[in-house]
């Protein structure tokens, strides 16, 4: 793979061979984001579980204290009192059944996160297909089935993320833009890295932070040192 002048160029200022602690990291990855767009600054997490058995899976959601600097869009699935309480909290689409056709045929996706109340659930898992596998489909652990809509629209809204291992049992999530302090980035990313330490499950034996990674959307990733954020 090609790589331009600029990557080569911030590539330079890592040592590929060093772990560094979190607040050299986050300099070095605030540097090398040198795009002309706001870069997007995402933690690569490779735990030591393995996701196929259910006891261990690692899987939830946090809010981050400074969000991830991304307007989020969200979709309710709710009827009554529930949708109205779903566009007073903010979302940006309330719907119930009317919504099935215009997403599985249109291939409508124009939304972020997919909220619903427990009674739809069996209306929303007729797009279990296709909202699987985007990562869509709301799910109790991350808070995205719940009677209180107002609580999730707004959690969301505030800058919430869900994570959740993919098949190579690593988590990957924004933790951030480019643009933000040094400060602010620390602060998501501590909230981040807590939440997964926390999230440990008892099945898992050995060392759990396996690697963490810190890359903006375009630069090269530093690596972190992991014995300093268990």
């Amino acid at each position: 793979m090609k790589r331009g002048k600029k990557y080569a160029e911030t590539a330079k200022l890592i040592d590929r061979a060093v772990q560094y602690d979190v607040a050299e990291a986050i300099s070095l990855v605030k540097k090398s984001a040198v795009a002309k767009f706001d870069e997007t600054i995402e933690a690569h997490i490779r735990l030591g579980v393995d996701g196929r058995h259910a006891d261990q899976q690692v899987r939830g959601a946090v809010v981050l204290p400074h969000g991830t600097g991304k307007t989020v869009r969200v979709l309710v699935f709710a009827k009554g009192d529930k949708a109205a309480e779903a566009q007073a909290a903010g979302a940006d689409y309330v719907g119930a059944e009317d919504l099935i056709p215009k997403i599985q045929n249109e291939n409508w996706f124009e939304f972020d996160v997919v909220v619903a109340t427990p009674d739809m659930m069996g209306v929303v898992g007729r797009l279990g297909r296709v909202l699987g596998p985007k990562g869509l489909m709301p799910n109790p652990k991350a808070g995205t089935v719940t009677m209180d809509v107002t609580k999730a629209v707004n959690d969301i809204k505030a800058g919430k993320i869900e994570y959740r291992l993919d098949k190579t049992n690593i988590i990957h999530v924004p933790v951030g833009k480019a643009s933000f302090t040094e400060e602010m980035l620390t602060d998501n990313f501590q909230t981040l890295i807590g939440a997964v330490i926390k999230a440990k499950p008892s099945a898992a034996k050995g060392q759990y932070l396996k690697s963490v990674t810190l890359a903006s959307t375009m630069g090269p990733g530093v690596k972190l040192n992991t014995a300093k954020l268990g």
